[in-house]
């Protein structure tokens, strides 16, 4: 223990000492949302209720804290812009409050500021536990206060306010003045007592017809449905849906990848970036690519449910293609779309969503989602909090007409809200976009998907409501099915404030349900057609022919002044030069290929050892301070020109780091 002077005069003393203690811990945790005004039954008998916009991290359970003296005190910690902890009915009295804290989140000093006060008292001020511990440290706060009768100045009350970031405890404790414990409360306490009243199991007599495939299947989805309680239909409407064991449902993550092949789950034939598709005027070959696309995606599912593997990048709902319109290269991510003609991308869009989804009458091969809906176009930074203002005719003959051939033509079964605000309305709680325009004009049938945390963009970038239990209710009412993220798991407090009714949430878990269902994933194997795929389809022959063959498609010349096509007869040396020349040009949401092959190495292989390829970097691809190792030394730059000037051909390979556009 270290004593309060030697802490600059961070906390103020109270009434009789604060002292702080520490102890070195490490640890994750994982994002949550918990609800406003929870009330917790105490260990020392008085019971807890603490109030605000309360948000918290559970620790992960693999994860154990140094020191903690149980397993309880630090798996869970409640933060928030503000919020009070009371404790009703204790007799006037002088009491010590120990209040449990750690900076597991912030890594550096002055993120998260605040100030702890009960009534006039002030516990903690400017408190900056990283400043003042650092990072993965316990800092417990030890004050004592008076407290009057409850009838004179009420309850005793625990104020946290965020001066800057936000406020936060994991556990506080009150002892009487003989040192006994009179009240209690733990972050995961809340936790509890608030999924016990969501957790109530409906009793449901009649036969289950879900796991029947033979019924019809919107009454095979209503009916599990109904057996689920309030907290476990909330559980199955954000992208990482847990099991219910009892129900047979297993975990499954709605998050998979695959804008020009299956991204981000080991091998798999990459195809050429979106933008380099469209280049190739071909949308036949693009359908193609959805088929082939889905079909490895079949393998890796079921290679991965033998290997036990649930988590994302590891399903069959694939968030793709990119359908937004793309016309400043300064907007960033333009090598994701089909580029800058409504039509082309919508005709493009079209195929590759029915080569993905498949022509099976029953059961789709693969999920597309059309994304990001609407007028995503324009800057990459500032996404979040971003509003566009279009007129009505660029709205509907620019923005709107490859999402709606998407829906009406491709059926495609998911689309994805983008983060911006239209007129000011933030597209996660667009209403007259994801419901009056989409669902009742153009008939869309699927699930609604956020871009991911956008719900809680609702509140924190865009300002549109006050409390991230409003922002909830209104991304589920305004027609967003399925969260990327876990903000929805303040579903459950919307309900019982009535911002939203049970009968809402049960319709947007049937559109997301039905996405599953539609991929035979509650249906016995044999019933599904591709439920044998192997992983030899990965990366197969045929495949990967079809991806050459597109991506020589994909090129573009632009200006011939009587160079092409070379002659290997009358060339004796080549200058291969400039910074992508000799590198794994994969793009993004991508794959992983096998057996990749530069630019540099592709025509070292075409012209054979008769010509002799020299290669040198010669520049960066752009100055990055981030990157120094990009930048190239004055004796490469000599070494290139030299080579460049002996050379009978000089080939140069330049363009920019992917991410750039970000």
């Amino acid at each position: 223990m270290r004593s309060f002077a030697s802490r600059k005069s961070i906390l103020r003393m109270v009434s009789i000492k604060v002292m702080i203690r520490s102890v070195a811990f490490a640890g994750l945790f994982l994002m949550g949302l918990l609800h406003g005004d929870e009330t917790a039954p105490s260990v020392g008998g008085k019971a807890f209720t603490v109030s605000g916009d309360l948000k918290h991290f559970k620790t992960p359970k693999d994860v154990k804290v140094e020191g903690a003296p149980d397993d309880t005190t630090y798996s869970e910690e409640v933060y928030a812009s503000s919020l009070e902890a009371k404790v009703e009915g204790l007799p006037a009295g002088t009491y010590k409050v120990l209040i449990d804290s750690a900076e597991v989140y912030n890594h550096a000093a002055g993120q998260r500021v605040m100030k702890i006060t009960s009534g006039d008292t002030v516990l903690a001020d400017q408190l900056d536990i990283f400043a003042l511990d650092g990072f993965a440290k316990v800092c417990k706060i030890e004050a004592t206060v008076d407290h009057q009768e409850d009838a004179i100045l009420g309850p005793l009350r625990i104020t946290f306010t965020a001066i800057h970031g936000n406020a936060k405890f994991n556990a506080i404790h009150i002892f009487d003045s003989n040192g006994q414990l009179v009240a209690s409360v733990k972050a995961c306490d809340l936790v509890a007592a608030a999924d016990a009243a969501s957790s109530v199991i409906p009793v449901i007599t009649d036969p289950v017809i879900y796991t029947d495939p033979d019924k019809p299947m919107d009454a095979r989805i209503d009916d599990l449905i109904r057996r689920m309680s309030l907290a476990e239909k909330v559980s199955q409407l954000m992208s990482a849906a847990v099991a219910i064991p009892r129900l047979n449902v297993p975990d499954y993550n709605y998050w998979s990848e695959c804008l020009h092949g299956i991204a981000r789950n080991g091998h798999a034939t990459v195809f050429p970036q979106v933008i380099g598709m469209a280049a190739a005027w071909d949308v036949v070959k693009i359908h193609l690519a959805g088929e082939v696309i889905a079909t490895e995606g079949r393998a890796k599912y079921y290679q991965a449910q033998r290997d036990g593997n649930h988590g994302d990048n590891h399903g069959l709902t694939f968030w793709a293609p990119n359908i937004n319109i793309f016309r400043d290269p300064r907007w960033g991510r333009g090598q994701e779309t089909y580029g800058e003609d409504p039509y082309l991308t919508a005709r493009n869009g079209v195929s590759f969503i029915e080569g993905l989804q498949g022509d099976n009458p029953n059961y789709l091969k693969a999920v597309a989602c059309a994304k990001h809906f609407a007028v995503h176009s324009g800057p990459e930074h500032g996404r979040a909090g971003f509003n566009v203002d279009p007129d009505t005719r660029d709205l509907y003959e620019t923005y709107l007409p490859q999402f709606q051939a998407a829906v009406q033509e491709a059926h495609v079964e998911s689309v994805m809200a983008a983060y911006n605000s239209i007129y000011h309305v933030p597209m996660s709680a667009n209403k007259w976009l994801l419901t009056d325009l989409l669902r009742g004009t153009w008939g869309f049938a699927g699930h609604v998907v956020s871009d991911c945390g956008a719900v809680g963009d609702i509140v924190g970038d865009h300002h549109y409501v006050k409390t991230v239990t409003e922002g909830d209710a209104e991304a589920i009412k305004a027609g967003v099915d399925l969260e990327c993220g876990s903000s929805y798991r303040n579903l459950t407090q919307a309900v019982e404030q009535k911002l939203v009714t049970v009968e809402q949430i049960d319709q947007a878990l049937h559109y997301v349900l039905r996405a599953r269902f539609r991929l035979g994933l509650f249906d016995p194997p044999a019933r599904v057609p591709w439920s044998d795929t192997p992983m030899t389809e990965v990366e197969s022959p045929e495949h990967l022919a079809l991806a050459r063959a597109i991506a020589r498609e994909s090129i573009v010349l632009l200006k011939n002044d009587h160079v092409l096509p070379l002659d290997k007869a009358q060339i004796k040396s080549i200058a291969v030069l400039g910074p992508n020349a000799d590198a794994h040009l994969n793009g993004n949401y991508n794959g992983d290929p096998s057996r990749p092959i530069t630019i540099f190495q592709g025509i070292k292989d075409e012209v054979g050892d008769a010509v002799k390829v020299d290669y040198f970097k010669g520049c960066p691809r752009t100055h990055d301070p981030a990157k120094p190792n990009e930048d190239v030394s004055p004796e490469n730059y000599q070494k290139a020109l030299t080579a460049a000037k002996a050379a009978d051909v000089i080939i140069f390979v330049g363009g920019a780091r992917y991410h750039l556009g970000r």
